[in-house]
C-alpha cells in the first residue's frame, strides 16, 4: 500500500458507538469548521448542516427518519448530523448556478473534511444515505431549496459486543478495500 497519512489510513466507519460519550461544544465546532473550509465550486459553499446532540430534539427528529435497521446502533452516537445542499433556484450565486450534482459533490467534500477532522479528534463517523429524505426535511422544517443528502453518526468508539451478531461480524472483521487497479478506468 502506498504511504498514506494515518488520518486516512486509520479512519473507519463503526456502528458501535459509546452510549455514554458526548460531543463537546469545542469538538462540534471543530468538525463544522473543517467542513466550512472544504473546497467548493466558486467558493459557493452550498452545504448546510443540522446538528443534533444525543437526546435533543434535532437528534430525535433525525433518528426517527433513519432506517429501522440503523436506529438501534445510531441511537448510541453522541451526535447525528444532517448534511444537505442547496438546489437550483435558491438564489445563492454560484451555489445556485451549480446546484444539483455540483452541490452534492461539494457537500461530499465538506463531509469528507469533517470526517478527517473527527479522526484527528479521536472521534468516529458513520454515514447513512438511505433515510426518509422527505420526512426528515419536513420534521426539521428545512427551507425550500435545501435538499437532505446524508446523515452522519458521530461519537466515540463503543463495544462491538453490543451489536447484533451480523453487525458485530462486520464491525470486527478485517477492513477491505478494492485494489487500486479496480478503480482506474484506464
Amino acid at each position: 500500500m502506498a504511504d498514506l497519512t494515518p488520518l486516512l489510513a486509520f479512519r473507519w466507519s463503526p456502528r458501535a458507538f459509546d452510549p455514554a460519550a458526548t460531543l463537546t461544544p469545542d469538538e462540534a465546532a471543530s468538525l463544522l469548521e473543517a467542513a466550512r473550509w472544504a473546497p467548493s465550486t466558486g467558493n459557493g459553499q452550498p452545504w448546510r448542516f443540522a446538528l443534533g446532540h444525543r437526546d435533543d430534539e434535532t437528534w430525535k427528529r433525525i433518528l426517527v427518519n433513519l432506517p429501522s435497521d440503523d436506529q438501534p446502533w445510531a441511537r448510541h452516537a453522541a451526535a447525528l448530523l444532517l448534511g444537505a445542499h442547496l438546489t437550483a433556484g435558491t438564489g445563492h450565486g454560484t451555489a445556485a448556478r451549480d446546484a444539483g450534482t455540483g452541490a452534492a459533490y461539494d457537500l461530499g467534500q465538506a463531509v469528507a473534511h469533517l470526517t478527517v477532522q473527527a479522526t484527528a479528534l479521536g472521534l468516529y463517523v458513520r454515514q447513512i444515505a438511505g433515510f426518509d429524505h422527505a420526512g426528515l426535511a419536513a420534521d426539521l422544517d428545512l427551507p425550500a431549496g435545501v435538499r437532505p443528502l446524508v446523515v452522519a453518526a458521530v461519537g466515540r468508539l463503543g463495544d462491538p459486543s453490543s451489536l447484533p451478531a451480523a453487525l458485530r461480524e462486520q464491525e470486527v472483521g478485517l477492513r477491505r478495500r478494492r485494489p487500486l487497479a479496480d478503480l482506474l478506468l484506464r
